[in-house]
Order: structure tokens, then sequence, then C-alpha cells
């Protein structure tokens, strides 16, 4: 490891120590972890104390962001739950058939009006990249306690499924840019290789891997600690099975950990180990976690701070659209007819937060050596820096003050609130999301 190395990685491990001995207190503040991550990544950044460099570092940065990437999308398979869908199944499937489109197609059309600079396939790269959410910039206004289910559920199932469904769409535009690594093999051989053969390496391995610790489980051969290593062997082979047969390690990781979970039962139920829950996603998301931390703190470093140094009231002006006009009116037109009220159209909206799925596929276009990238790069920072600081101070307010809405009795539709005012919570005569 070199001098700056050295200095980086030292840098990184006290800030990541740091934030652990105050992760609580923050936890309940306007101060989330993306954003602490992010800021001290500018710090130790070409702008701040030079520590760490994309094209000196572009080797450990780009093998950092898609470890936590995979690892990420692996448990956020593993992890969904049928509930999110029981009661109020519209609302992802909704913002996911519908308003992932509106949402690409918007930020492209943005992307091609407001920024000049970017030719052919750029502004739709562009916006298939800024599309995906992530909880985690935004916490706390998807996890709250006070927010409806459905509500809860519909943001995380969203963020879960759509960071997956744009990876096609992403590997073709990026093939279609000359002079790239993928351009090599052409939309044709892509489209193969991400839509067949990846899925298919996820599902072998995933099912395979799933149902083998199901057996060892029941038969008492896996002990508790080797039990919750697993997934983590599972995801390194599905991705490194695909990236060496030249498919997407993303999709395959994905799709390696919903079979898993469907084929092993893993965080599926109490009961299956027994005397307790099963912990056995317990390991990989706790280092995706970290993974996902330090993830934010390279992209401060590589790509946000160099990108302040370029910015542009075109570029600034793009980033507020893409936060707001590109993602609520999608939402809104999305949600159409669903009897939501205006409240939680606006939440929903609004809490579509920009994190890593955006940060890593970006980090992907500003290592291409090609025209046009640095543009790019420079408009995907400066969107996803945005979202980090604004729906990160936002979130812990605005979850409060919905949640507050929603408890008040003015949250019910007129029309309901006698029908529902006497009877208990889970007899009301209509589903929950029909109230609001």
């Amino acid at each position: 490891m070199s001098g700056s190395g050295a200095w980086a990685a030292a840098a990184v491990a006290a800030v990541t120590g740091g934030y652990a001995l105050v992760s609580r207190r923050l936890a309940a503040t306007a101060v989330s972890a993306p954003l602490v991550f992010t800021t001290a990544g500018v710090l130790i950044g070409p702008v701040g104390l030079g520590l760490l460099d994309l094209e000196r570092d572009a080797g450990p940065v780009l093998v950092l962001a898609e470890v936590a990437l995979a690892l990420v999308l692996f448990s956020d398979a593993a992890t969904i739950r049928s509930e999110e869908f029981r009661s109020g199944w519209f609302l992802p499937v909704r913002l996911l058939v519908v308003g992932l489109p509106l949402t690409i197609a918007a930020g492209g059309l943005l992307a091609w009006a407001l920024l000049p600079g970017m030719t052919g396939w750029e502004p739709a790269l562009v916006g298939v990249i800024l599309a995906p959410t992530d909880a985690s910039v935004s916490k706390a206004a998807v996890f709250a306690p006070r927010i409806p289910a459905v509500v809860r559920h519909g943001l995380n199932a969203e963020c879960g499924l759509n960071e997956c469904l744009v990876l096609p769409v992403f590997a073709v535009l990026l093939a279609g840019l000359p002079g790239t690594a993928a351009s090599q093999q052409g939309a044709t051989g892509i489209l193969r290789d991400v839509l067949v053969l990846s899925p298919a390496l996820g599902l072998v391995v995933g099912g395979l891997g799933g149902r083998l610790l199901r057996r060892a489980r029941d038969r008492g051969f896996v002990t508790h600690d080797w039990r919750r290593i697993l997934p983590l062997a599972l995801v390194t082979l599905a991705g490194a099975l695909a990236a060496a047969t030249g498919g997407s390690a993303f999709v395959a990781a994905w799709v390696a950990g919903f079979v898993f979970a469907a084929a092993a039962g893993a965080g599926a139920s109490a009961s299956a180990v027994p005397g307790g829950e099963d912990d056995t996603l317990e390991s990989i998301e706790h280092l995706a976690a970290l993974l996902a931390a330090l993830s934010f703190t390279v992209f401060g470093a590589v790509l946000l701070g160099p990108a302040l140094a370029h910015l542009s009231w075109s570029v600034l002006g793009y980033a507020v659209l893409s936060l707001t006009v590109v993602r609520m009116l999608p939402t809104a037109l999305a949600l159409t007819g669903s009897r939501l009220r205006p409240a939680t159209l606006a939440y929903t909206g609004w809490f579509g937060s920009r994190g890593l799925p955006s940060l890593v596929l970006g980090l992907l276009v500003a290592a291409e050596d090609v025209p046009g990238t640095r543009l790019m790069g420079t408009v995907i920072a400066v969107t996803v820096g945005l979202s980090v600081l604004l729906h990160g101070v936002s979130s812990v307010v605005l979850a409060d003050r919905y949640g507050r809405w929603y408890e008040k009795a003015g949250a019910l539709r007129p029309s309901l609130r006698e029908r529902v005012a006497d009877k208990p919570p889970g007899e009301h005569p209509l589903p929950e999301w029909k109230m609001w």
C-alpha cells in the first residue's frame, strides 16, 4: 500500500469508527450516515487532502463500489417480504411498472434539453442511472414506525426492485457509447448475457445454495456462525461467475438473493431456526451496510468533490429538477386513480432518494475513458450529492409531520370518518390504503 493509500485507509477507518460511536444519537437527527460519509469523502478527496483520486485509485474504488452494490442487491432481494405487497401491492407495482419508465424518460429528455454537451445515448444513460431509488439515504422517512405500513412497504419494495430493473437498460446503453468496454460486445450480446446468462447463474447458485442450506440445517450439519457466512459465499460465487462469462454480476446477485430466500426460508419466518428467528442474512446485511457507507465516502472523494469544482447552473438545475419534477410528476401519474390523498402522493414522490445504485453506476461510467463521461459523471454526482443532503436532512422532520398528520382524524377522507370512528384498527370496512 502506498503512502497516500495508507493515509486514505486511516482516514476512512477513523470516520467509520467515529460514526459508529455516535450512530444511535445521530439516528434520530437530520445527520444521516450517507451524509456523514459523503462529506468525509469530499474532505479526503482531490479538492481536500488529496488522499483518494479516481485516476490513481480507480481499481480499488470500483471493486469496493461493485462489491457493495452486489451485496446490497442480494440482501434486498433476499429480504423482500410478501406482506410488503399484501395490503398495498398497488403502490410498488404502479411505481415500478408506470413510474419507473416515466422517470427514465423524463430524466433523459431533461438531460437532452438542459445539457447540450450530451450527445447520442448519453442523456438516456443519465436518465437510467438516476432512476433507481435508495432507502438508506432517507432511512428515517422510509422506516419510521409512524408512517403507514403500506407507504413504508411500498417505498422499501420499490427500492429493492427498481435497482435491478434498470441494470439491463444501463448495460445496453453503455454498450451504445463508442469506446467503452461494453461496446465491444454489442447490444445483442449484452442483452443475451444480462437477461439470460446472468439470471440463469443467479438462479442456479441461489436455488442450489438455499436447498443445500435447508437440508444441512435440518440435519444439524451447519453451525450457527457458518450458516451466516454462506450467503456471502453465494453472492460472491454468483457475481464472479457472471463477471467471468461476460454477464452482469449485479443481476446475478439479485436473482441469487431472491431465489436463495425462497429455497432456504432465510429470514422468512421465526420458525426457520428452532428457538428463535432466522439470522442467516445478518452477516451479509451488516457487511452490505458497511461497504455501502464506505462507498459513499469514495463517492464523495472521487466523484462529488471534483464535480463541485466543475459545477454549472445547468448541472445544478438538472439536479434540482431530477429530484423534484422528474420523480414527483411520474409518481403522481403512476398513482392516478389510487385515491391516495395529496399529502401521501407528495411524501411518496419526494422520498425517491438517489443513492448507492446511482453512484455505483456513475462510477462505472466515469471510469470509462471516453468523451462525454466527464459531464455525465458531474451531473450524476451533483444529483446524488444533493439527494444525500436534502433527503437526509428532511427525512426526520417530514416523517414526523406526515406521521402526525396520518394519526389525526383529518387523515381520513370525510366520507370515511364516521365509518371507522368506532372500529378498532384491523376492523375498518375498507383497506387501510383507501383511507389516506
